[in-house]
């Protein structure tokens, strides 16, 4: 009898703390990539504004030439601090990066820790209630359950502070989108001045449903996958897609997002298939033919914690032969081909 495993099945609240941990690190680490890239491009934009205007002014010298250099100067200014506003909040958002990894290993660290004591118990009960004594077990799954409520309530702080933590960067950010409103840099739509309209959106930026384009999803999907065959991870889980923890997932999740499709980052495989239900993208294990390049597949007998083993995404389906994706196979992204069966794969999800 594997303990381990059976200390795990106690273990499921932590497991969703860890995997919140994991998610809103991920999605940190996207904000701060932007918000940098962003930073960058602007000042590059302020520069090429700056020298186009000296050479206009060098070869222009008229009435209106006093006006205009004061103009490009305002702009220059406006460029200026939305840059360093930009980049003031890739470093809050930095901030917030690292301390939900370090909270995410902590509770990983937690998780560890249980488990190893939990199953020394489960051990040890079994050792004497082999000899007679079933009373002994009976004991040890009451010690059990009050470890896995200590380590709970410790695992639960530390997802709480993340909470709070991505509270006060929040209000730091919304500060510093005051500070930057006025420019209409970053924001284009602001209301014009008379005599200057302002910009109108674009139709593609209008609210409201739009009809996506499935097969250029498929597509991309796909293309942002196989970019990845051979990727492997780094010591204790360590991997571009997300932090040091299981990734299939998050690999999975990743491409989707990548290629538009409208869903969380998300850690745990169980999570997609419900995500799935809720979108009516979701099929069972008796429906597996509607597989299709593009879906993810969900390894296992079900979306529970501990039931949910694993996610790799289509790249073909031939007859009762399906070849997959799969990131965190063999610690790396690999192609797999499996047999189609339900033996094999609880379900699957379409993406949107």
């Amino acid at each position: 009898m594997d303990t381990r495993e059976i200390a795990k099945l106690f273990a499921g609240e932590m497991g969703l703390h860890r995997d919140k941990l994991t998610g809103n690190a991920r999605e940190s680490q996207i904000a701060q990539a932007s918000l940098d890239a962003a930073a960058k491009e602007i000042l590059e934009q302020r520069d090429a504004q700056q020298k186009s205007a000296s050479t206009v002014l060098s070869h222009w010298r008229a009435a209106g030439s006093g006006e205009f250099e004061k103009a490009t100067a305002k702009l220059g200014s406006d460029l200026r601090t939305t840059a360093s506003a930009t980049t003031e909040a890739a470093k809050i958002v930095g901030g917030v990066t690292d301390a939900l990894a370090g909270r995410h290993t902590v509770s990983q660290r937690l998780i560890d820790e249980y488990v190893t004591k939990a199953s020394k118990i489960l051990d040890g009960a079994l050792a004497v209630s082999g000899a007679g004594s079933p009373a002994a077990l009976i004991n040890a799954v009451g010690q059990v359950t009050d470890l896995v409520g200590k380590y709970t309530k410790e695992s639960g702080g530390h997802l709480k502070n993340a909470r709070d933590e991505m509270v006060e960067a929040a209000r730091k950010l919304h500060a510093l989108q005051k500070e930057i409103d006025h420019d209409g840099i970053a924001d284009a739509t602001r209301k014009a001045k008379p005599g200057h309209p302002a910009k109108k959106p674009h139709d593609k930026d209008k609210g409201g449903k739009t009809k996506p384009s499935h097969s250029g999803k498929v597509d991309d999907i796909l293309r942002n996958a196989r970019k990845h065959l051979g990727y492997h991870e780094g010591p204790g889980n360590r991997n571009k897609f997300g932090p040091a923890a299981p990734w299939c997932s998050s690999f999975a999740t990743s491409m989707w997002r990548k290629a538009g499709v409208n869903i969380p980052l998300l850690p745990f495989t169980g999570d997609v298939y419900n995500w799935g239900r809720k979108h009516g993208l979701a099929y069972g294990k008796n429906d597996l033919k509607q597989a299709r390049p593009g879906d993810v597949l969900l390894f296992g007998s079900g979306p529970g914690y501990g039931a949910s083993k694993h996610i790799g995404i289509v790249e073909k389906v031939e007859g009762n032969t399906v070849t997959t994706i799969e990131g965190n196979s063999s610690d790396q992204v690999r192609r797999v081909t499996h047999k189609l069966s339900s033996a094999t794969f609880y379900g699957g999800v379409h993406p949107k």
